[in-house]
């Protein structure tokens, strides 16, 4: 059967259906209630475009690290002391956006995420330090990737409107 077809026979049996009893009342658009637009987005900010590129630039030494446990006799890789500085301080800067987002108002999820990952980094860091093996390791390694993608992701998806 065409779509025409079947557009002709929805169209019928549409017109079929019962008969009001009021005249049809035209819609005016001032019915409508005004949809809220949704909030800026905070990506371009300067403190949410640092955390952005610190998360970046990390998740790109996680996979470093993860690539350089494959050949290792194990212990720490080279630059692992400046690696654990820049987790630490890329939580304190997620919680920092965290807490303006809170002072900000709103129903934002962001905050929440930003607070998220800023108390879930130092976690998988520490997983990792104390993993016993290299398959342990990898493990933390590939949480603490999902958290930094997720951190980048989250603040440069763009913003819901409110419900």
């Amino acid at each position: 059967m065409s779509c025409d077809a079947v557009s002709a026979l929805f169209l019928m049996f549409t017109a079929a259906g019962p008969v009001p009893d009021a005249p049809a009342r035209l819609v005016h658009i001032a019915d409508f209630a005004a949809v809220p637009s949704p909030p800026a987005s905070v990506a371009r900010e300067p403190m949410f475009a640092e955390i952005i590129a610190r998360a970046s630039g990390l998740n790109a030494r996680v996979t470093a690290l993860r690539e350089a446990l494959k050949t290792s006799s194990g212990g720490n890789p080279a630059g692992y002391a400046a690696f654990k500085t820049e987790i630490a301080a890329l939580a304190v800067a997620d919680q920092a956006g965290s807490d303006e987002l809170r002072k900000r108002g709103g129903d934002s999820d962001l905050k929440c995420i930003l607070h998220g990952i800023a108390q879930d980094l130092p976690k998988r860091l520490a997983e990792f330090e104390t993993a016993s093996t290299a398959v342990d390791k990898d493990k933390a390694l590939r949480e603490m990737s999902y958290l930094l993608r997720d951190n980048v992701e989250v603040i440069t998806a763009p913003p819901a409107p409110p419900v």
